[in-house]
């Protein structure tokens, strides 16, 4: 009998930054090396076939992508992306964006057959902007969303989830640690509640860092609040393996 194939998961993180004259372009991103190569480990154990790729272009991310698409897949594709970003974009290590709607025209694409009827999950762990959250509660009756926040949402190819690390407009953590958000994740799919179904899942997620994070130092007291978008037709379990 033959056996299952296996499914994929590709984690891309991007910790040192070129310009094109080939000087250094913003901080090394220090913790996110270690923890993209925790969370490789994590799903590794957790059956799937993992592809870890450090410090990448943004054409090469592109091309990764394109490589995906060619490959035999399982039950489902998993995709962490851990670098600099801003809103609907995330960089290469080049600092060039890579337009996530680029991304998902390319798995959505005739070449991308082997991906079109499976869960694709994404989480990015990337700034959308330069705000701060000083964690305030506000009242809200009302209010209609900024088209430019959510127009890339539309692009998102079917069976697709993403979540981000933080709201529009404002800022990812990330310290010698690690982020406020991978690192909740680990946490996630470490216990058991890497059973529960992926809307769930990614709602607890949310509760770890809205409740347990805080920055500390220059930006003391500052939160994030991780979000994410799904248009999946049913309930999925890509960790309980």
């Amino acid at each position: 009998m033959s056996q299952p194939r296996q499914s994929r998961a590709l984690v891309i993180v991007n910790t040192d930054f070129r310009g094109s004259e080939g000087e250094a372009a913003f901080g090394t991103r220090r913790g996110a090396r270690r923890e993209a190569e925790k969370l490789s480990r994590i799903l590794s154990r957790l059956n799937y076939k993992v592809k870890l790729m450090h410090n990448k272009t943004a054409k090469e991310i592109e091309d990764l992508y394109q490589q995906e698409c060619r490959r035999e897949h399982g039950e489902y594709f998993v995709s962490i992306i851990s670098s600099h970003g801003e809103e609907g974009a995330v960089l290469g290590c080049d600092a060039e964006p890579v337009k996530l709607t680029r991304i998902f025209q390319i798995l959505s694409s005739e070449k991308g057959l082997a991906l079109t009827q499976i869960p694709k999950i994404f989480f990015v762990q990337a700034c959308r902007g330069g705000e701060f959250d000083r964690g305030v509660l506000v009242e809200c009756d009302g209010a209609e969303p900024t088209p430019d926040c959510f127009s890339h949402y539309l692009s998102i190819p079917p069976h697709t989830v993403v979540m981000f690390a933080c709201s529009p407009g404002y800022v990812a953590f990330l310290n010698v640690l690690g982020s406020m958000f991978l690192q909740a994740l680990i946490k996630v799919l470490e216990g058991e509640e890497r059973h529960l179904a992926l809307n769930r899942l990614m709602t607890r997620v949310n509760w770890q860092v809205a409740f347990r994070c805080q920055a500390r130092g220059t930006y003391e007291g500052c939160k994030e609040m991780p979000c994410f978008v799904t248009n999946l037709l049913q309930d999925v379990f890509p960790f309980s393996a």
